[in-house]
């Protein structure tokens, strides 16, 4: 499931500095925004099967990729 979340961060920044840097803020440094929040959350639905609430969704909490995947095995269980 991490490596699939990886891949997703992979697809929609544009850069391996996801897995390089899973700490790294993906807002603060440009590499994600707004369309690619919903891109991430359309692909984690339609790749793990997860569906994220959008009243779910706090930007603070989903800001880096452990975050992220912190975030997803919580809705999984």
């Amino acid at each position: 499931m991490e490596d699939t979340l990886f891949s997703i961060l992979e697809d929609i920044t544009g850069t391996d500095e996801v897995r390089d840097n899973p700490d790294v803020d993906l807002f603060e440094e440009g590499l994600m925004d707004s369309l690619a929040t919903v891109q991430l959350l359309v692909e984690v639905e339609g790749q793990l099967g997860v569906q994220v609430p959008v009243s779910e969704f706090d930007r603070a909490q989903w800001n880096t990729p452990n975050k992220i995947i912190q975030q997803v095995k919580a809705l999984e269980a």
